[in-house]
């Protein structure tokens, strides 16, 4: 079965989901937006979700949802027996949500082309509430841990956990990105499975502010390094001869999880453990919600004080640099 069918006008619109065979019906109204097509280089087309997500849906798709309900016509799908399934699957409410979204968005599609009147999955109730907290790390675990990471991974953390930027957009950046004189980060791509796209969202593509201190650690990254031309990756693979970055998994598996196991923490330690280490290390310098909201690059348009409240560049990058100091201060008293 192939999963990225493209449906065309002329051929929707002639078919009717009783002249399918059931297992096609699923597949058949796939939108393109989730016919996990790799972007064309700097493309941001808005009618299409960014590869990340396209990806993930892939996976969705393949291993939960056509497994369980490609034998359904789409008249014989209930809320209720939805409901039920998503509660048996041992996944996390997150995850959960997004399979329910998923589906309800494979419905709304089949509605547009009058393939159905109804969306149950509208009915579905299924929440997206955390079961744990996120792991986060003290300014000391910090430190000690970037004592124990092999270059260039030990830049890669510092960066990440002194900006927040998320694995996809901090593998993606290029030399051209990093403005030294400036002392800003330009976000202009996320990098998935080796795809490049555009980052996730508008919010996404704002600049990052850059402390001193970590201008300094890429500056000496560059300088040792031979791939440092302005088109090279920041974090480029030897292995692939600098023409592509590195695969981050296979970096944090090979010299991250050892390097957190020699700093004693005792607790599951990813990349993006940074970025959730850096929200709540900014809280709990009582920035202002807005610059954290900002410095994080979340989209945010509920209430009209998100949407012209802007927190300008020299705020954000006080309490950047705050928060650097703070943690570059723990590690000098340790040595």
């Amino acid at each position: 079965m192939q999963l990225s069918t493209t449906t065309s006008t002329s051929t929707a619109s002639g078919m009717k989901p009783h002249s399918l065979p059931r297992a096609a019906i699923w597949v058949w109204f796939l939108p393109d937006i989730f016919s996990k097509q790799k972007p064309a280089s700097g493309s941001s087309d808005e009618h299409h979700k960014s590869y990340s997500t396209q990806y993930a849906y892939d996976i969705y798709l393949k291993k939960w949802v056509l497994p369980r309900w490609r034998s359904y016509h789409l008249s014989e799908v209930k809320a209720v027996d939805v409901e039920a399934w998503l509660k048996t699957m041992p996944l996390a409410r997150g995850s959960k949500a997004k399979i329910r979204n998923l589906m309800s968005a494979l419905f709304s599609h089949a509605i547009r082309w009058e393939w159905t009147e109804r969306n149950p999955i509208q009915s579905v109730r299924q929440s997206a509430k955390r079961m744990r907290t996120p792991d986060v790390l003290t300014p000391e675990e910090i430190m000690a841990l970037l004592k124990e990471l092999p270059e260039p991974l030990r830049t890669a953390a510092e960066l990440d956990a002194f900006t927040g930027l998320r694995r996809g957009e901090l593998i993606g950046l290029q030399w051209e990105d990093v403005d030294f004189e400036n002392l800003v980060i330009h976000v202009r791509r996320s990098v998935v499975m080796m795809v490049q796209g555009a980052p996730k969202t508008e919010a996404s593509a704002k600049d990052v502010p850059l402390d001193a201190a970590l201008a300094e650690s890429l500056l000496k990254l560059r300088l040792v390094g031979p791939y440092n031309r302005e088109t090279d990756w920041v974090f480029a693979s030897p292995t692939m001869k600098g023409k592509q970055p590195l695969w981050p998994e296979t970096l944090w598996r090979r010299y991250g999880r050892p390097a957190v196991k020699a700093a004693k923490i005792e607790r599951r330690v990813g990349f993006h453990t940074f970025r959730h280490t850096y929200t709540t290390l900014l809280t709990q310098n009582n920035e202002e919600v807005k610059v954290v909201q900002e410095l994080l690059r979340h989209a945010n348009s509920r209430i009209t004080l998100d949407l012209y409240a802007q927190a300008g560049m020299p705020n954000k990058r006080l309490a950047q640099s705050k928060l650097v100091r703070m943690v570059l201060n723990k590690g000098e008293a340790l040595a």
